[in-house]
């Protein structure tokens, strides 16, 4: 019976996730960014129901519109506790644990609700409730009305609601829940904040009736003289032409629209993209009354061997992890201006090349990126320990992969799609990854794949790369901690590499805490001087891996971090940061700067 009961719970999740997916990826717009918005950002009313009253009722049983009845906003006799105009209010987009001192370590349901008016530019137009992120849980109502729900918290989803919406007073609540669940992605242990909220901005995305929705363009795979184009529009009845327009190439072209879809491939001969150069051409789509600009580089990214390609030429990664982590403030990034500080610092250091770990950053952070030339790594929350074989978290995984390349496919920038992150050795592990792997490539073929592995083993006196999961990428990560889980920082210089794969290797992690403005030795953990020697002795054993194609050590600035209790040093942050979450520059900075410089790059 136990087992029957756990296989029902385990089909209803799967169910319950295929079911969401759906529903959003019907919507999905692309380049919400430069679309004509309204912005809901702001001050918004909270309740915070630890116990979920005001989703379930005294038999837990869910209240179909939540405790929200009509558009009176009239409640139950039950809850008279519950009103929004009497309780608590908080900033969207942005984190509840840093924004009220009793929320710090919160983990559970805070009801959000905002009131709007709405005025149409046009009779007739669509209206969709566009959400850049929230964490986790997500259920949304409009006007007393279930709109749906997402589960995920760093990708953006919407709801269509055209003919939902009144002139004057129209109102959303959503039920957000950002409990950790064994089941989920990421799971319950990781070493990061479970920063809670509607945690990237919300918009209402207006367009014509008729509208591009979605388009793909991209360098050629046959030629860097040519530039391929899909475009689909919103109803798969609609045919027509789609001009596209790139003036500085010169080029206006009409693109055939059969059954809401159409493609074409165009000669041209763009300047590529690169770091060096991170040339964008403005590229128009209009259809009908609909208009829609987009910012595109074109570049062409490949393996050979050990080595990564960019536009034909070898180039080396030179990179730093970064966490999603406010700068000066802390918590969780909300603005461009954050964006740009933390990436102004990565280009200080040297970088060519940002590893946007755990999970799909900001919008803002890998547009910016793209302008200022640095080449990124995007992820999923794959991490640690998931459940590999449980089917409701593939489906969960599966789904914040494709909206991560749904949201970001068009920009030059990104050119590796990340399925996971230190995960254990085993078959359901290998089988898991390897179906993220085929869906990446189903999707995106002008891309590559990698993964972050933390698993090694001595052979023939090296350090080994072996892990199954090698097969199933392009690009193999490699986690490894020399100086600070294992070993003394000068015994790690001269240790030697192998791997059984003829694929390039990044060095994904390397590095040591360190408390800013703590002096000692070199050989006193928490020390400045310590982290430097672990940078030092590590960066000279990089100089040992033949296989080499780029380094992200971490990590760019000190985060938060449940794991990292240490009082008098960590204060809940870990302090593998190269910067304090002050801005302040520790030693170590400097040493992996002047290795950067010392690079003559491909």
């Amino acid at each position: 019976m136990k087992n029957i009961k756990l296989l029902v719970i385990t089909i209803c999740m799967v169910a319950s996730i295929q079911s969401i997916a759906k529903a959003m990826q019907s919507n999905d717009l692309q380049n919400v960014l430069n679309r004509d918005r309204i912005i809901l950002d702001g001050v918004w009313d909270v309740i915070v129901d630890p116990l979920e009253n005001g989703y379930y009722n005294h038999r837990w049983n869910p209240r179909e519109d939540g405790y929200f009845q009509n558009d009176k906003m009239e409640k139950p006799s039950d809850l008279i506790e519950y009103d929004f105009d009497s309780d608590l209010q908080l900033n969207v987009p942005g984190d509840w644990n840093t924004q009220e001192e009793k929320l710090y370590y919160y983990e559970g349901t805070i009801w959000y609700k905002r009131e709007f008016d709405y005025k149409p530019k046009t009779m007739g137009e669509n209206l969709f409730l566009y959400f850049g992120a929230v964490n986790y849980d997500a259920i949304v109502y409009l006007n007393g009305k279930k709109l749906g729900q997402h589960i995920g918290g760093f990708t953006p989803f919407q709801f269509d609601v055209t003919g939902k919406v009144k002139s004057e007073k129209n109102w959303i609540v959503v039920k957000v829940d950002n409990k950790r669940k064994r089941e989920a992605i990421p799971t319950i242990n990781t070493d990061w904040w479970n920063y809670g909220g509607i945690t990237r901005s919300v918009y209402l995305i207006q367009t014509p009736k008729e509208f591009i929705r979605d388009y793909t363009i991209k360098l050629s795979k046959e030629s860097d003289k040519k530039i391929d184009i899909k475009v689909e529009l919103n109803d798969a009845s609609l045919t027509g032409n789609v001009e596209v327009n790139i003036p500085e190439l010169k080029i206006s072209k009409k693109i055939s629209v059969t059954n809401g879809k159409g493609s074409l491939t165009l000669s041209a001969k763009p300047k590529l993209w690169s770091p060096s150069n991170p040339k964008l051409y403005e590229v128009t789509f209009s259809y009908n009354f609909d208009t829609i600009k987009d910012q595109i580089g074109f570049r062409r990214v490949e393996t050979k061997g050990t080595k990564i390609l960019l536009n034909g030429k070898e180039i080396f990664l030179k990179g730093i992890s970064i966490h999603e982590e406010s700068p000066f403030k802390t918590g969780r990034v909300t603005t461009l201006e954050e964006c740009r500080t933390l990436l102004n610092w990565a280009l200080e250091m040297g970088c060519n090349f940002v590893r946007l770990a755990h999970y799909p950053h900001n919008e803002f952070m890998v547009r910016e990126a793209e302008k200022l030339g640095l080449i990124v790594w995007s992820e999923i929350p794959v991490y640690w320990t998931v459940l590999f074989d449980n089917e409701g978290t593939y489906q969960n995984a599966e789904n914040q992969l494709v909206e991560m390349i749904h949201r970001d496919k068009n920009r030059a920038n990104i050119v590796m799609w990340s399925i996971a992150n230190e995960t254990p050795e085993g078959d359901a592990r290998l089988q898991f990854l390897k179906k993220l792997s085929e869906k990446v490539r189903s999707l995106d073929k002008t891309r590559l794949v990698t993964a972050a592995l933390d698993t090694h083993s001595k052979k023939d006196g090296l350090s080994f790369i072996e892990d199954d999961l090698g097969k199933y990428v392009d690009v193999i990560g490699i986690n490894s901690y020399c100086g600070w889980y294992s070993k003394a920082p000068n015994e790690c210089m001269d240790i030697k590499w192998g791997s059984d794969y003829d694929k390039p290797v990044i060095v994904s992690e390397f590095g040591a805490g360190a408390l800013q403005g703590l002096h000692g030795t070199e050989f006193e953990r928490w020390t400045e001087e310590y982290q430097a020697a672990v940078y030092r002795n590590n960066i000279a054993m990089l100089k040992n891996m033949s296989f080499l194609a780029g380094t992200s050590p971490w990590i760019l600035m000190d985060f938060r971090s449940h794991r990292r209790h240490l009082r008098r040093i960590q204060r809940d942050f870990n302090r593998k940061g190269l910067i304090s979450e002050q801005g302040v520059k520790k030693q170590a900075f400097f040493i992996l700067q002047e290795y950067y410089n010392s690079i003559d790059n491909k």
